[in-house]
Order: structure tokens, then sequence, then C-alpha cells
């Protein structure tokens, strides 16, 4: 979510520095007019090339032209002809570029033309002689020319047989005929160009279809089987249960009333799906402001609204996450340890918790390295990109070992760096819960001092290092962002609190809390004040011309506030857990909160995807507004809600139910009399190993079933 902060934050600045928040700076009327007396970029380049001979390759001494640079050549001369003689194919192809943009005064920088004008193009002109089209995206140092720290970017359109470098030099020369300057930088370059062709898939891109489409017909031909074969579903085998889009899809919408299971925080479940929606929400502003827009000077502005800070102070979902991940892993193992006698069987949690969370991480390492690329058809499939995912061919390994916040820079899959800062937690949870059944509040005592000598090390960092993480340094280092983001160390505090609030509610399971108005009340106020001041305390400094916060303010913030939302939290599920929730606790419990729930793990895994299809798809600038952000953020919430169902059905409740069958249990556990009491276990199983937000699946679990887990 960092990354969410620092390219919101390094975007405006962009902006502030160009513009000065006023359009009468952004540029003067005589520039403006000189500007509007262009013609159409694709018009100059037609009648600057009316003629076009080998000297216009500007070819360099160093070398002679080669059979590319030749083929080039010719299929422009074929160009311009055509374009003379009015053949449609040769009009098309200038038909595609865009021109000048529209609204240059409102920031909008991108004209796209239309790319699929452009890769639709195929000419032959011969039987082994084919013209074909090619959409680059160029950047023309126009608005520098007049002062303005600005790349124009034009859509292009000429023959494939043109590298970017012989497109360069094309805009080049024109470019300096056009406007009087030199340039020296490099205008097209071949990861902004597309045709029509498609890169064949490799061979791992092939295994992970193949993988899917077998896991598709397993699911298939379990649920014929469910439905045919298995008229008594007691006595269905587990394998088609596993895999049969019937039982879990039951499984899955199944609504259980609150309050029906003294073992079960309700309230948990709403918690987590607003956190959840809360994360995806936050990346879509992300998706928004990497892609074209055509007011860009608005964002300035927006940076100083009040609702701007719900964006940037999106992270604070992420403690909820930790927060819920300590609570459940305290309650549910305490009570499993009163039945054991304090005994765990730790390498079995271990082995337990990577198998349930590892085969639907590895399915995605797959999918966005291999597929994702298949998937975005548009001009900005190289531009709306969340993430590099071709550096999981070399870290991929440290994600399915839970390490890459520590182990590399360059993580796979950059979102789920969280699940490694959850896993190396629940790793150590076993030496917190000894300490906790052993020495009661004295162990307590201690984890609370860790925690305070952590969020310590984290302010310490922070003034010795001087890791900036408000707007007016203007950056945040590579570095800054691991250590102050991705370490477990500097994370673990709302863990921790939350691994000591569950302390408290186990310990006074049975104790029934009486208060007064005053007390509810005041709790409420608390509360409230904890977190709606951790997200809007730093709204005076959002402000272009207010103050930069010093680096003291910075680390107080910052190591404060992974502490105060924490607690604000500890109050909403202590109030709602003793009748003390009102509304909140009406909502936060609803049952319909309860699918989300079960699918949340693959929706956050997942929902880059769907965020980033559609981003590339675009064909022109989108208007930015709060409103239309959060129309993209519906239909993309949905789309990710549906692909989440479908990996959930495929990957995710195959796996589970699965790995439920190999690990052992330490006791018997008696046969269930029906597939609903089947079902019922294995999402207990999935509760026990999946104890945090979006990696949580559900929160119920009961101290029986949870106990032959251990």
């Amino acid at each position: 979510m960092v990354k969410m902060i620092v390219t919101l934050l390094l975007f405006g600045l962009a902006l502030v520095s160009s513009t000065q928040l006023d359009s009468s700076d952004f540029i003067t009327m005589e520039e403006y007019k000189r500007i509007m007396e262009f013609r159409s970029l694709a018009f100059e380049f037609a009648q600057h090339y009316e003629n076009i001979t080998q000297t216009d390759l500007d070819i360099p001494s160093t070398r002679i032209p080669n059979q590319q640079d030749l083929q080039c050549l010719a299929d422009m001369t074929q160009l311009t002809t055509g374009l003379a003689s009015g053949k449609l194919w040769s009009v098309k192809m200038f038909d595609s570029w865009g021109t000048f943009p529209k609204g240059l005064l409102m920031g909008n920088i991108y004209d796209m033309g239309n790319y699929d004008e452009c890769i639709g193009i195929q000419k032959t002109i011969s039987d082994k002689y084919r013209i074909q089209g090619k959409y680059c995206m160029a950047k023309l140092p126009i608005l520098k020319s007049l002062g303005i720290p600005l790349d124009l970017n034009i859509g292009i359109c000429l023959p494939a047989s043109c590298s970017a470098t012989n497109m360069s030099m094309f805009l080049k020369q024109m470019l300096q005929k056009l406007i009087g300057i030199n340039i020296n930088t490099q205008l097209v370059t071949e990861e902004n160009c597309k045709t029509s062709d498609r890169e064949p898939f490799d061979g791992l891109a092939i295994f992970t279809i193949v993988f899917l489409s077998l896991m598709g017909a397993a699911l298939a031909v379990a649920t014929l089987c469910d439905y045919f074969l298995y008229g008594d579903q007691s006595k269905r085998p587990l394998v088609v249960m596993a895999f049969s889009a019937r039982a879990n899809s039951r499984t899955l919408f199944r609504l259980v009333e609150p309050r029906t299971n003294p073992n079960v925080i309700d309230c948990l479940n709403g918690m987590r799906c607003l956190s959840l929606i809360w994360v995806i929400y936050g990346h879509q502003y992300i998706m928004a402001l990497l892609a074209p827009t055509m007011n860009s000077i608005s964002i300035i502005r927006w940076f100083e609204e009040p609702f701007s800070n719900l964006v940037s102070h999106a992270a604070f979902s992420v403690d909820t996450f930790l927060f819920l991940g300590g609570l459940l892993v305290v309650m549910i193992s305490l009570r499993a340890m009163e039945r054991t006698k304090g005994r765990l069987n730790v390498p079995l949690m271990y082995i337990h918790r990577y198998l349930r969370l590892t085969p639907i991480l590895a399915v995605a390492i797959l999918f966005y390295m291999t597929l994702l690329p298949h998937l975005g058809e548009g001009p900005l499939i190289h531009k709306v990109r969340f993430d590099d995912y071709s550096r999981c061919e070399r870290t991929w390994f440290w994600t399915l070992l839970y390490l890459q916040n520590y182990a590399t820079s360059e993580i796979c899959i950059s979102h789920t760096w969280y699940l490694a800062v959850d896993m190396q937690l629940y790793i150590l949870s076993p030496i917190f819960l000894i300490a906790l059944y052993k020495w009661g509040k004295k162990g307590a005592a201690g984890i609370f001092v860790l925690m305070l000598f952590l969020s310590g090390c984290l302010f310490t960092t922070m003034m010795t290092k001087k890791y900036p993480i408000r707007l007016q340094q203007g950056h945040l280092p590579v570095e800054a962002q691991r250590k102050l983001y991705f370490a477990t160390h500097t994370h673990a505090a709302p863990w921790l609190l939350g691994f000591l609030f569950g302390y408290f509610l186990h310990a006074n399971r049975n104790r029934t809390f009486k208060l007064n108005h005053l007390s509810v009340w005041l709790g409420w106020l608390i509360s409230l004040a904890l977190l709606f001041t951790s997200i809007f305390v730093l709204y005076p400094a959002s402000k272009w011309h207010a103050s930069p916060l010093s680096m003291l303010e910075q680390s107080l913030y910052y190591t404060l506030t992974r502490i105060a939302w924490p607690l604000g939290l500890c109050w909403v599920v202590f109030a709602c857990m003793n009748g003390y929730g009102g509304m909140a606790d009406s909502f936060l419990s609803s049952p319909l909160w309860q699918p989300l729930s079960k699918i949340s793990y693959s929706a956050y895994i997942f929902h880059i995807v769907m965020q980033q299809i559609i981003g590339s798809r675009m064909r022109s600038s989108a208007f930015f507004s709060d409103f239309e952000m959060m129309i993209k953020f519906w239909s993309t919430f949905g789309f990710s809600v549906l692909l989440a169902f479908v990996m959930h059905l495929i990957v995710e409740a195959p796996f589970g139910v699965l790995s439920t069958m190999l690990m052992p249990s330490r006791r018997p556990t008696p046969k269930p009399e029906n597939t609903a009491e089947i079902h019922q276990e294995a999402e207990i199983a999935k509760s026990k190993t999946t104890s945090a937000s979006p990696v949580e699946i559900i929160a119920t679990a009961s101290s029986e079933t949870v106990s032959t887990l251990l």
C-alpha cells in the first residue's frame, strides 16, 4: 500500500512543479497560440516525408543500412505513394494517429489516436509481401521547447517493418523542421509499440493453462457425479465433495445467524470485508493515476480534499488484517491448549497452514507471470501496470517461502508482502502462546514490552535513517519502503496488540461485563477518536503550501498510529461481543458478509488481475473524480469477486479439503451425519489455517474441532 501512497504523492508533485496550481501559469497565451497553429501531426508527417529517401533514415556513418532499415524504407514509400493515390489502407494508417491533446490547459497530455484501426491494417502487396500496421506511443518534447517540463504522448501508426529507432529518427527530423529543436532522446521505444501479432505461449504458460483446465475438468466431473450418481449425499466420497461446485457453493453461501455459536466473533466478518474493500479501492486509485487523465490539474486540488486522506491512508486496512490475525490465533489456540494440557504440535501447525495458503498463491504466481501479459489488449498495456511480474522468474521461490519482504527488493507479486509478514508472525506465535499459557499475565506483559520495543525500533530507524513518509520530501526510497513498510518487525505492533487483546477475551470468556451508558459512550468516543485521528491528523499538512513536517513529526505519527489504530479496533470488537455495538454490531455482524469473507483470500490475491486488464484496455484519456473512481471501483470489484469465486471453486476449496484429508488428527473424530457437517469441518480447518484477514477465510471455529488439528 505504500506503493500507492508514493505513486499518488509523486504524481502530484510532478504536476505541482509544472503547473504551480494555476492553469494560467501552465502556459502563456502566446505559447498556446503557437501550439494551436500546428496542424495535425499525421498531416505534418505525411507532408514532410512525401518523397522519402534513404537519407531520411539518418543512418549513422558507423554502420550501413541493414535489411530492416531497407524494408522500412520500402514500406514507407508504399505508404506515401498509397496516400497520394488515396489508398484506403494508407489513409487509415494516418487517420489512426493522435494529434495535439484537447484540454491541454487542464493537464491532458495524451492523445492515443485509434489503436484498433492501426493494428487492424493488413495490406497485401504481393503473395510474399504484406504491410502491417504498428501502433506506438511516442513521447514528443513539444512543450519542452516552450519551457514546460512535460512530454506530449501521441499515438502514431507506421509500417511494422519500421523499428522504434526508425520511427524516432522520422519524428526527430519532422520536429526539427516543425519547431526548430534538436532532440537527443529516444521518442519511441519498442516496449510502447504493438502490432496484431501475439507472442506464442511459452511452456510455463501452457502448463498453467493445462493445470487450470484440469482443475476445471475435475470440478465439472465432480459436480456431475454429485448431481447424478450420489443421491444420498452422506455417501459421497470426500474427493467428490472437495471438487464439487455444488457442495462448495453450498458451503460458501450458507449463512449462519449471529450469536448462534459462542466461540464465533461475528463482527470480524464485516471488519475483514470492509478492509478488503478498502484495499481494492485504494489500488483502484493507483491504476487511475497510472492511466492518462484529461484533467490532471484537478488531481492537485484533490490532494487537498479531506476525502483523499481515506485513499492515501488505506494502509490502515493492513493493520486491521494483522490485528485480526493475532486476535484469532491466540483465541483459537489457547482453547485447544487447554484441552491438550498445553501441548502444541508445532510442526503440524506449520505444515497445515503452509498447505492451506500456498496452492492458490503458487497458481497466482503462474497466472500473473504467464497469462496476465496475454490478457491485456490496448495501447496502455505497458503503462497501466501495477507491477513488473517478469521478475517472478527470478524471485518466485522467495514468495513461496514467505520471505520475500526481507530476501529481495524484487518481490514477485508486490501486494503479497503481507502474506510474508503474517506467516512469519504465525511461525513465532507458538513462543507467545506457550508464554501466555505458562505465565499468564506475566507472559502478556512480556509481549507488551516486546511490542513497545519494536515500536521504538521503528521510531529510531526513521529518525536515524531520515526515511520520509510525507509529501514534502518528494520521494520515498525503495530502501525506506522495505524498512518501514514491508518489514515484519515494523508491522508487528498491530498483530501483537490483537494477540494481547485475544488473550484478554480468552481470559474473560466466562465473564459478563456490565457497563453504564457513560462508559459505553466514552469507549466509543475514544475508539473513534483514535481511528479518525490516525486518518485525518495530517490533513492540514496535505495543503500544498503548508509547512513541511519535521522528521520528528513524521516518525511520531508513523509509530504511534501503528498502535492507535488497533487500539481503536479493540473497543469495536469488545463492544460488539458484549452487546454495546448497537448499529455497528448489526452492520458488521450481518450474515451477508459471510460469503465474501470466505473468498476474501482469493479476492485479495487476484483483484489486481482485473484492475490491470480493465486499465490496459483504455482507448482514451479518462476523467478523474471521486465519483468516476467509485464507478470504476464497483465494476472492477464485481469482476474481482467473480474471479475470486471461480478460483475458490477450482483451486482454493479443493486444496483446502485435500490438505485437511492429508493431515493426521490427534484423536479420532466421529463421522459427520450429513454433508453440512462435513463442509462445516472443512470450513473450520480453513479458519484455523488462515487467521489473518485477507488470508483468513472465515472467523468461525469450534474449539472441539480445532483441537484435532494441533
